[in-house]
């Protein structure tokens, strides 16, 4: 049953203005949560502003999971790239940045609140930081080497005045860049949360809606164009194939990259893999949140370069091969497998992962990302936490030794 959002009874219920920009299938997935504990508030009147690959009709126009979840969405602002080339990229995110603009002069938020790396939200970022809008960003003090979100991520923090880390370490890199320690809260993932509080669809259930039988053999696979490295897309891409040809007594289910530059390669080499093997590969460009969460419980393993391999899918007990050097530098737990480029390195860590040893060894493995109050941490933040303070921004110095 779809809820009332607050924007719908501002005038009788004053409160505390955040906005909620989301970009993609998977930060709506992490940030779904969070928003429905704002809107259920009385003291907070929540926006959402969806954007990029939320209103492109190739990834699925996934606004509609938005709206599915009871969400009103406030703006709209789009900036779909017209390829996926770098500079199309470039002009996209200026695209963004005019539409957050208009967006936010209408909407009047008092907060911002963001997730992760993506380049879509350096442009909103910088739309708020120029209007003097305070931003919350959750997932910073994070190292993926093998992408640009790297830097991204960075420059987020830097933008930033109240952090939500994932796990202590990140904390204190956040704190290290010269955040003040009181506004640096380690929460936990918020995907990590949401796998144990999310209602998980039956076997049977996942099965009917994306049209494909499942068993603990099949792999779920999801590769992403490594943004930061200047190597052959498709070169790495039929290096996987290559290797998922190994195993061919496995199903094969594929979820679509982001729209990140040259994405479209992968996209297209995704489904000729599948016109080659029938019966066997499945595609679908989107699982959205409860599906992709309820394929982890009825899959053998999760193959590709995604951060979700890394942070939420230890969590559910099952492996990773995790490919190539994007998110190389993330902290990681013993059932994430690091395979290299080569198809050989690949199908070596499948044919490990599937192995019965290593499944009991990930069906035990603890996950450093887990928190038990993640999402009451990040909702009583940004609800509460006062506003002056964040408007008020410092460099906090940490003492060095002399000679480092």
């Amino acid at each position: 049953m779809a809820t009332m959002n607050n924007r719908e009874t501002s005038q009788t219920l004053p409160g505390r203005r955040v906005a909620i920009v989301t970009s993609t299938r998977a930060d709506w997935g992490l940030l779904s949560g969070i928003a429905r504990g704002l809107d259920s508030r009385e003291d907070v009147d929540l926006s959402v502003i969806a954007t990029n690959m939320h209103l492109d009709p190739r990834f699925g126009c996934t606004v509609d999971e938005i709206l599915a979840d009871g969400i009103s969405v406030s703006e709209r602002v789009e900036m779909t790239p017209e390829s996926d080339s770098p500079a199309d990229t470039a002009r996209a995110t200026a695209r963004c940045l005019d539409g957050m603009a208009g967006a936010f002069e209408r909407l009047r938020p008092d907060l911002l609140l963001i997730l992760g790396d993506r380049y879509e939200m350096l442009a909103v970022a910088t739309a708020a930081t120029l209007m003097r809008i305070p931003i919350a960003h959750i997932a910073g003090g994070e190292i993926s080497e093998g992408a640009i979100d790297d830097n991204i991520r960075h420059a987020l923090t830097k933008l930033s005045s109240l952090h939500f880390t994932a796990t202590e370490p990140y904390r204190r890199r956040v704190i290290a860049m010269g955040e003040a320690p009181e506004r640096v809260i380690n929460a936990g993932a918020i995907g990590v949360y949401n796998l144990s509080s999310v209602n998980l669809l039956t076997k049977e259930e996942l099965e009917s809606s994306i049209g494909m039988p499942l068993d603990s053999d099949t792999l779920l696979v999801t590769m992403h164009p490594a943004t930061a490295d200047d190597g052959d897309v498709a070169g790495r891409m039929q290096s996987l194939l290559d290797a998922l040809d190994r195993f061919p007594e496995s199903k094969i289910l594929f979820t679509y990259p982001n729209n990140d530059a040259r994405g479209e390669v992968i996209i297209r080499m995704i489904h000729g893999y599948a016109d080659r093997w029938p019966g066997r590969v499945w595609v679908v460009p989107s699982l959205g949140r409860r599906r992709y969460l309820s394929a982890l419980r009825c899959v053998g393993a999760v193959v590709g370069n995604s951060s979700s391999g890394i942070v939420e899918v230890p969590s559910a007990g099952i492996p990773t091969v995790d490919i190539g050097m994007r998110q190389r530098g993330r902290i990681a737990a013993e059932s994430v497998i690091h395979a290299g480029d080569d198809a050989d390195s690949i199908a070596s860590a499948i044919s490990m992962a599937l192995s019965l040893e290593f499944r009991k060894l990930a069906a035990e493995v603890v996950n450093s990302y887990y928190r038990p109050d993640t999402l009451r941490a990040i909702v009583e933040a940004v609800a509460t936490y006062p506003l002056e303070a964040l408007r008020r921004k410092k460099f906090y110095d940490i003492t060095l030794p002399d000679n480092i």
